[in-house]
């Protein structure tokens, strides 16, 4: 699940400390911040950066490029899984949100509707269906005051004129009753999800859902499925986000107004696009100590929405991957990526603690941006596109520069937002595992089913399986068949031997 928990903070204007060498060095400009100069030299410095991308082809081993594709073929998620997962999170949802329109006492909820955000509907989720993303949208009453507390991520919300007092927002104001509260808000979600599980009965009846305890600084109440007989491993994650949904036609913040720079990948017109859909904000705080009043009740901006429909839609063409089209790999090249950051976490779980995937799909957003036409991405050209998107990555985190694809004032690499010991420790991790040949990128077990039992899939090929309740564990039914036949044919031998 992108679950996009890392704090950020602003760039450092102007010039940063080369650590390595006493010395000043100039930021290299990335894609996300041509939008600063003028149109002419965007388009410029754009075909620049194409004609170095076809001139420089990144090499690559048979051996590598054998290992990179055998493993994006792992990456594809089970439809028996698939299928059990769906079912189950649907019904969830969909009864949540019957509950919330159906509460009396909490007015505010009563006409939320659920966003389908995240890896797993944006098609890039590896390995196992086991986590989810649920923005429930809330709708502001009135016009918004959107008051930056940092470098454009997060944010004061007032109203910009009183709210009657019968308004169901009232009740999550503070004192002033202008600042909207959120840790009220995500309080209050705690609460009805809470309420909710009282009388919810999950459709699988060895199954149930638990609200995990709340952890600093995030915007979502989780919830795990567990098993009813004792077996304590989750299958399956769920964060449900409330998002308060500004007007579009109030606009973003000024600090990501210009929109997303796709204007060479997708075009001007899709930017517009992108530019008229909502702005939401999920109740997310600040990260640190010692933190100003306005910065205990931050709200954070959300573009989980956009992020769907840029990857959903991700052709130059505007018909690439389409039933008839011809098909790319630039979702197989961000799961690999996944998958390989995944794999450094496990490894490397103290050094790295500050990665997370959106490291990885930020990194992507602006390759795309570069690489934008649809013949670099052909199909067959998987390992070199690869190894050009890990390329990208490394360089973000040598230069200590990945800018926020929409926000390209905030630094996600920044020293407060990941740390320079943690930095330099992800440089020569990606350097080794490049060098190396990407041991990392293959995980180091098999992803076990997700299913607590098998049952028969609409592919004849697939193995039934049976279930033991006591031990919680699944047989193979062609295996004790088997087992069956050789236990026959040892008691027969047996039994001739005596006579």
């Amino acid at each position: 699940m992108e679950r996009e928990d890392r704090s950020v903070n602003p760039r450092e204007d102007g010039q940063r400390k080369d650590d390595s060498k006493g010395k000043l060095s100039t930021p290299r400009l990335t894609p996300a911040r041509q939008k600063q100069r003028a149109p002419q030299q965007q388009a410029g410095k754009a075909a620049v950066e194409v004609s170095r991308a076809e001139e420089e082809p990144v090499s690559v081993s048979p051996e590598l490029s054998n290992w990179i594709k055998l493993n994006s073929k792992n990456l594809k998620i089970r439809q028996t899984d698939r299928s059990w997962a769906a079912e189950v999170v649907n019904d969830f949802r969909d009864n949540l949100l019957k509950f919330l329109r159906s509460n009396s006492d909490q007015p505010l909820f009563r006409k939320a509707e659920f966003l389908t955000t995240g890896s797993y509907f944006e098609k890039v989720k590896i390995h196992s269906p086991d986590e989810f993303d649920m923005m429930l949208k809330l709708q502001a009453p009135s016009r918004l005051d959107m008051k930056e507390l940092d470098g454009g991520l997060f944010y004061r919300i007032d109203f910009s004129r009183p709210t009657r007092s019968q308004s169901p927002i009232q009740a999550f104001l503070l004192e002033n009753e202008r600042t909207l509260s959120s840790s009220k808000i995500l309080n209050e979600m705690y609460r009805l999800v809470r309420k909710f599980l009282k009388t919810y009965k999950v459709p699988d009846k060895r199954c149930y859902w638990e609200v995990n305890r709340k952890r600093p600084n995030t915007p979502a109440v989780t919830l795990s499925l567990l098993r009813t007989e004792g077996n304590s491993d989750e299958l399956i994650s769920v964060d449900v986000v409330p998002a308060l949904e500004v007007h579009p036609c109030q606009g973003w913040p000024l600090a990501a107004r210009n929109g997303p720079a796709v204007d060479n990948w997708l075009g001007k017109k899709v930017r517009q696009e992108i530019k008229s859909l909502p702005c939401y904000f999920v109740p997310k705080r600040i990260k640190g100590r010692n933190l100003s009043e306005d910065a205990k009740e931050s709200w954070r901006i959300s573009f989980s929405h956009v992020e769907k429909k840029i990857i959903t839609s991700h052709g130059n063409t505007k018909t690439c991957c389409e039933s008839n089209a011809t098909k790319c790999c630039r979702k197989q090249c961000l799961m690999l990526l996944k998958s390989l950051i995944k794999g450094l976490k496990q490894r490397y779980p103290k050094e790295l603690h500050d990665l997370c995937s959106y490291h990885g799909k930020t990194a992507f957003l602006h390759t795309l941006s570069i690489r934008f036409s649809d013949s670099m991405w052909d199909r067959q050209k998987l390992p070199t596109c690869f190894m050009h998107l890990l390329g990208a990555l490394e360089n973000h985190a040598c230069q200590g520069d990945l800018p926020h694809f929409f926000v390209p004032n905030c630094n996600l690499f920044s020293p407060a937002a990941f740390p320079r010991k943690a930095l330099d420790f992800l440089v020569k991790a990606l350097e080794e595992q490049r060098m190396e040949g990407l041991p990392l990128l293959k995980p180091a077990t098999p992803v076990p089913p997700l299913r607590l039992i098998n049952t028969p899939s609409e592919d004849a090929s697939t193995e039934m399986s049976t279930y033991n309740p006591s031990t919680g564990a699944v047989y193979s039914v062609a295996l004790m068949k088997k087992l069956a036949v050789v236990f026959a044919i040892a008691s027969a031998l047996v039994i001739f031997l005596c006579k």
